[in-house]
């Protein structure tokens, strides 16, 4: 907050990216003299100022009225008439730069409590507060940026006794702003909102959900793919007896081994035998160039792992290269990193070929779509038992798995999606190959 001291190295505020989650440090010492951007700010351009820091305490006075608008104004100055730095860790000045007479008002002027019919500033969290204690934000005065009310405010609020329940007519759509007999208007940001379904008198409660970047991100490119790349599938069924059994056995020995070991899961055979079949078969490991095909040399598997904000692909370098215990132990880590948001650009961007696996689901077969600019992904399903003829006529039980690899056609024919498949089913099938 404005007044705070800072050193080299102290978490400024934490950037969500369309992949994740990053904090920004303090690089020098000095005072943050003022706040620019509210918490939970989103599209910020790059090169937007976020705050004001200064070397000296007493610089802090100076900027006590100063705005966004008044650093964008500074940033269209000519230089010889531009005389503070606002994003500058060195600022000192000794008066506040001169705002619009409208503004400097504004700025002085308490904020008014917010009134019913109007639009109302909240923050996210503030909403959050207020839905769950089944307040409205109508009479609340923020303390926030411009008058925003904050989670502190509805706090304050309700502890006062100063903060009304919203009344809610259930035969009213949301967007109407009717009111009940204390005022409060029947629908707010916070609560979920009302609807009538056409020929129906029954209502229907919903919650609209804000798209986070990430979602965003993963929206457009999940488009862009169905809507520019030919898609096809190849489906083929694994028998993976050999793969279970060898997976006990490393398993067991790596238990009962003094120093113990990683235990390996069928996601990491499998990660194997599609890097060795890449290998096998590199014209899948490529993908499409407006002017040519490029083939990888190197083998990187995109693992793609769901997160509470949304899905990411963490990448296992050179999978054709390590072994099993490697593997598990990079799949681990990277799963671990990605559902707490800890990611670095250099572990999800990037990758020559993906595996999304949903068998731990129960989910027997399905098809996904390729994650550009790579030109496949292999979606892998449940492991089942079932009967098959067995190779000497008669009946056997096995365990099976069926896995889809979707192509872009532009880059993988048919006959080459084909052998690429083969090639990953013998070594899913006999085990023991992909440790020669």
């Amino acid at each position: 907050m404005a007044g705070d001291a800072v050193a080299p190295g102290d978490l400024l505020c934490e950037v969500e990216t369309d992949k994740a989650t990053m904090g920004w440090e303090a690089q020098e010492e000095g005072f943050i003299a003022q706040i620019l951007l509210p918490d939970g700010s989103k599209d910020i351009p790059v090169g937007t100022p976020v705050m004001v820091m200064v070397e000296e305490a007493d610089s802090i006075a100076a900027f006590k009225a100063f705005t966004a608008a008044d650093a964008a104004a500074a940033a269209v100055q000519p230089p010889a008439a531009a005389t503070h730095a606002v994003a500058d860790s060195h600022a000192k000045a000794e008066s506040p730069p001169k705002a619009a007479a409208s503004t400097a008002a504004a700025a002085a002027a308490p904020p008014a409590p917010a009134t019913s019919g109007a639009r109302i500033k909240a923050s996210p969290y503030a909403k959050k507060v207020a839905g769950e204690a089944g307040v409205a934000l109508v009479g609340i005065v923020g303390s926030g940026p411009g008058g925003r009310i904050v989670a502190g405010d509805v706090v304050a609020a309700i502890k006062a006794g100063n903060a009304g329940a919203p009344a809610r007519r259930a035969d009213a759509p949301h967007h109407a702003s009717a009111t009940g007999a204390a005022g409060m208007p029947a629908a707010m940001d916070a609560m979920p909102a009302l609807a009538v379904l056409p020929g129906s008198t029954a209502t229907a409660a919903f919650v609209d959900v804000p798209h986070t970047q990430m979602r965003r991100v993963i929206a457009q490119r999940l488009l862009e793919s169905k809507q520019t790349i030919p898609h096809y599938y190849l489906t083929v069924e694994c028998r993976v007896d050999a793969t279970m059994a060898l997976r006990e056995q490393v398993n067991a020995a790596a238990a009962a081994a003094a120093a113990g070991g990683p235990k390996v899961s069928v996601n990491d055979f499998v990660i194997k035998a599609a890097a060795l079949a890449l290998k096998k078969v590199p014209g899948v490991n490529a993908s499409w160039q407006p002017d040519f095909t490029r083939q990888y040399s190197n083998v990187d598997i995109s693992v793609a792992v769901q997160t509470a904000a949304g899905l990411l692909t963490p990448i296992v370098t050179d999978a054709d290269l390590k072994g099993l215990g490697a593997i598990s132990r990079d799949v681990k880590a990277l799963a671990a990193k990605a559902k707490d948001g800890k990611l670095t650009p250099a572990e999800f961007i990037g990758g020559t070929f993906t595996i999304s696996n949903l068998g731990m689901f129960g989910v027997k077969q399905f098809a996904a779509i390729v994650n550009p600019p790579q030109a496949a992904i292999l979606a892998v399903g449940s492991t089942d038992t079932k009967v098959v003829v067995s190779k000497a006529g008669g009946y056997e039980s096995a365990r099976v798995m069926h896995v889809t690899l979707s192509c872009d056609h532009r880059v993988i024919d048919g006959a080459m999606g084909a052998e690429w498949l083969q090639a990953f089913k013998g070594y899913l099938e006999n085990p023991y190959t992909m440790l020669l």
